[in-house]
């Protein structure tokens, strides 16, 4: 299959894609679908997703349903996102045997909690927060990430102890706590400046240790999280190479403002801003298409905003075949209009939406 006439890096280039592998991209001989000179970028990534359309990861049902609706913009792969609950509820969900058939891929799991500090537990379930547990945790099947709090008991032992990718969050670690626990091998910070101590100018907090440590940091850009200043303060600090976007949705997200169940919870969207019953912002209701968007507005050029939502989150979760639109990569990528409008999407090869074109 051949996709003609699309504009790569402001480049007029033909893509090849062969047995869900992109095999060539340039000016190439033969018939193909036209793309009629709409931009396109590598498929977006989402590791920090809780769910959409009504549904939640928690439900243990309805991946596919979600998987649809995010291929519709512009996600080829996801990391369904777990709540702190009850440990049981955890693995029954996360020891999923199908994957979805049909939109973006799902990757794994992503685990946020139950090994997080109480202080700083935002949305979460105060009543299933317990202390990290190693040997429990590798009961679990297809955990690709976990969200754990360093300054806990027992939670420097499973840093340093753990195989998949750890990110601090829902943390009231100070600098030093965090400096060791990303010396051990954290790697990311969760929904950064939300659930964690601010910078302060004498204490710098776990902000200040993943700059001097130069990890990744995940971010909520959706304009409601974190100001669009201190948005622009962390690309600059960062980068496109370390920064990366998040959506953080929740089941509402796609939906109309009500309420909604999330981890346990009762949480009310109102003007589509989702709160606990005590006004804790409750994930968010975008996409990470929206995201990406909301970047661009805020002057990060258009190029660094999508590879903070592909390339970036990629390479931190170590999915090498994926982020890139390059011969060898997974035909993962998304074709918009000059509005960002999704216009198609091809996860590994194959169509997964496409919208008049």
């Amino acid at each position: 299959m051949i996709y003609k006439n699309t504009s790569l890096m402001g480049e007029n280039v033909d893509i090849e894609v062969q047995n869900g592998k992109i095999t060539a991209v340039g000016q190439l001989e033969g018939e193909g679908l036209d793309l009629k000179g709409c931009k396109v970028y590598p498929g977006l990534i989402d590791i920090h997703t809780h769910g959409c359309i009504g549904y939640d990861t928690m439900d243990g049902t309805h991946l596919e349903e979600m998987s649809e609706y995010i291929a519709g913009h512009g996600v080829t792969a996801w990391l369904p996102t777990t709540m702190t609950m009850n440990m049981d509820k955890i693995r029954n969900v996360t020891a999923i045997k199908q994957l979805p058939q049909k939109g973006a891929a799902v990757l794994g799991f992503h685990m946020e909690g139950p090994y997080i500090s109480p202080k700083h537990k935002g949305a979460q379930n105060e009543k299933y927060i317990k202390t990290p547990d190693l040997e429990e945790f590798n009961t679990l099947e297809n955990i690709k990430m976990v969200t754990i709090a360093p300054e806990i008991e027992g939670s420097m032992e499973f840093i340093k102890g753990c195989s998949e990718v750890v990110s601090i969050g829902h943390t009231d670690a100070d600098y030093e706590c965090a400096d060791k626990a990303m010396g051990l091998g954290a790697k990311c910070l969760t929904h950064t400046f939300n659930a964690m101590p601010p910078i302060h100018h004498r204490n710098p907090g776990p902000i200040g240790a993943a700059i001097d440590n130069n990890i990744y940091v995940q971010v909520i850009c959706d304009g409601l999280h974190i100001h669009k200043s201190v948005i622009k303060l962390l690309y600059r600090t960062f980068g496109s190479g370390r920064m990366v976007l998040i959506s953080d949705s929740m089941r509402a997200t796609g939906l109309e403002d009500g309420e909604y169940e999330f981890g346990g919870q009762t949480i009310t969207v109102k003007n589509s801003v989702a709160r606990t019953q005590d006004g804790a912002i409750a994930g968010s209701t975008s996409t990470l298409l929206d995201c990406v968007k909301k970047a661009i507005e805020f002057g990060i050029p258009e190029e660094e905003a999508f590879k903070m939502a592909s390339q970036t989150p990629a390479e931190l979760m170590g999915f090498k075949s994926k982020g890139r639109l390059e011969p060898g990569f997974d035909a993962d990528f998304a074709v918009y209009d000059d509005n960002y409008n999704v216009k198609l999407c091809v996860v590994n090869g194959e169509i997964q939406y496409r919208n008049n074109l």
